[in-house]
């Protein structure tokens, strides 16, 4: 009996154990280089957030000092003006003479390097980011410091990753991580700068990039609560746990939230279009009247300009007005637009929160007419409406749910969040609207930088979905035009180069490589790893 057991065992593969324990020192090894490396990441990159807020937090100073100053004097308003234009052209000329990469929020940049299709230079990046986006949020242009944190994150990553001598999958691991942490030390929201990285940025769930942008994330969280202290961003009450018969109101908000996220979204591209055609010697000169025009507010309503964020607190305290509302929405939406317009660097994050806040405000204040028992605090609506706003422009609902609990410290709304941040996210893919960062990038490849007849190759990498059109095929019947090859393949930690007899998995993902010649290339290969939609 013993013999016979003996003579049936199957035999031990010892080429499968020696591969298994090779790829079991291969991650251990990748672990302990990037750990300590995006934990550094992390470090500089709260240094550089702390830096920024604190220099933004000076120039927001100034600009109320002098308003209150100029008060005493019938023309007193003019200073104010003058301060906006100064901030507004000086920084558009930093941008425009030394890093145009710098431009806007810097997010649609990160994600072109990301992608592979531009280049990180950090050496100009980040002062001019860091110079630039003080004197332009500094001196009144209602733009946020988010996004100009999250690319100098960036920005340190990759000068990490240089003199460190990474490989090229570490550097835009580092990068993505420092992105995270950049977004992390902004907002004193370690989490959220984690899940970003993941929803947003990479795509990439893979346990090295989940580890190096957690570490990152909560070393720089570190950082900023070290200078700042430990309380949420925004200093608001915890407000209690709404009844689950307010949840379809919710949804309502999430419906608002989602049409009026479009609205931003269309308007921001209309405005960078309109201000694409102008020529360049109107740039400067636009960018002046811009800045006077954000110093004109900031004499009559100091709190209207810049970042916003003593107005988004005021607004989840409940001390906005329903009949105020409409006048200080359309104030900062197009305060907004004409900042972002106008080049300058600064992001969106913050200016979308302020519209965000108002939208739930007005919802929240209307329902409390109408139904009273059930809505006793629209103060609520407010916050969510931060969350669900930010849902519909960017398209990450799941950060835009872990941000506001962590801005807010406002834990027991998890349940209204998101409800309200997936109505609206539903709103926006519904009506065909790509979300605003993709859109940008898009933008960008084909307004500058990169001349889609180069004969540089785009290397691009991508997950097949469950239930997408290149699941369970072969190579050789994916239908690739000449010029597209796939260059490489990877399942958990297996890697390998792919033959015409390869067969395309599930959450398989794939490098692939194609020519800048071929039309419609890249748009087939996202077609073809995207889950297709029933109908």
């Amino acid at each position: 009996m013993q013999e016979s057991a003996s003579a049936s065992a199957v035999p031990f593969d010892t080429a499968q154990a020696q591969s298994e324990i090779d790829e079991y020192l291969y991650v251990h090894e990748q672990r302990r280089r990037m750990l300590p490396r995006a934990a550094l990441v992390g470090l500089l990159a709260g240094t550089v957030a702390v830096a920024f807020r604190a220099a933004l937090a000076g120039g927001e100073l100034l600009r109320n000092q002098l308003v209150a100053w100029a008060g005493q004097y019938t023309l007193g308003w003019i200073f104010p003006v003058l301060l906006g234009v100064v901030g507004a052209t000086a920084s558009v000329y930093l941008v425009r003479r030394f890093a145009p990469e710098a431009t806007g929020s810097g997010i649609p940049h990160l994600e072109a390097v990301l992608r592979r299709y531009r280049e990180m230079q950090w050496r100009t990046v980040l002062p001019v980011k860091f110079f630039g986006g003080t004197l332009a949020i500094g001196g009144g242009l209602a733009l946020g410091r988010e996004g100009p944190t999250v690319q100098m994150g960036g920005a340190v990553g990759a000068a990490v990753a240089e003199f460190l001598n990474a490989s090229t999958r570490e550097r835009l691991t580092l990068i993505a991580a420092g992105a995270g942490a950049g977004l992390a030390a902004a907002f004193n929201a370690p989490l959220a700068g984690l899940v970003f990285v993941l929803e947003e940025l990479q795509r990439d769930f893979r346990r090295g990039v989940f580890g190096a942008a957690l570490i990152a994330a909560a070393t720089a969280d570190v950082v900023a609560r070290s200078v700042s202290g430990q309380l949420p961003v925004f200093a608001i009450p915890s407000y209690p746990v709404p009844p689950l018969s307010a949840l379809p109101i919710f949804v309502v908000l999430g419906v608002v939230a989602g049409l009026f996220g479009v609205f931003f979204n269309r308007g921001l591209i209309f405005t960078l279009d309109w201000a694409g055609r102008l020529p360049q010697s109107m740039r400067l000169p636009v960018a002046a009247a811009v800045g006077a025009a954000a110093g004109l507010i900031a004499w009559f309503a100091p709190s209207a300009a810049g970042g916003g964020h003593h107005l988004t607190e005021t607004i989840l305290v409940g001390e906005i007005t329903l009949g105020a509302i409409p006048l200080w929405f359309l104030a900062r939406f197009l305060l907004t637009m004409t900042s972002y317009g106008t080049g300058a660097p600064g992001g969106i994050f913050a200016p979308l929160l302020v519209l965000g806040a108002l939208i739930g405000s007005a919802v929240g204040q209307i329902a409390h007419l109408v139904l009273p028992d059930v809505v006793a605090r629209p103060e609520i609506f407010a916050v969510v409406g931060m969350a669900a706003y930010f849902a519909a422009i960017v398209r990450a609902p799941l950060t835009g749910v872990v941000l506001i609990l962590e801005m807010t410290g406002n834990y027991w709304q998890l349940l209204p969040l998101i409800t309200a941040c997936f109505s609206a996210y539903l709103v926006a893919d519904l009506l065909r609207d790509l979300p605003i960062y993709e859109r940008l990038l898009e933008r960008d490849l084909v307004r500058s930088g990169i001349d889609p007849l180069s004969d540089k190759p785009i290397v691009v990498e991508l997950e097949v979905n469950p239930g997408a059109r290149f699941e369970g095929k072969l190579v050789r019947e994916l239908g690739l035009p000449s010029g597209c090859i796939l260059v490489q393949c990877r399942l958990d930690h297996q890697e390998w180069v792919p033959t015409a007899t390869t067969r395309l998995t599930a959450h398989m993902r794939i490098t692939a490589m194609l020519s800048r010649r071929v039309e419609n290339g890249l748009t087939l290969l996202r077609d073809g790893c995207e889950t297709e939609r029933r109908t």
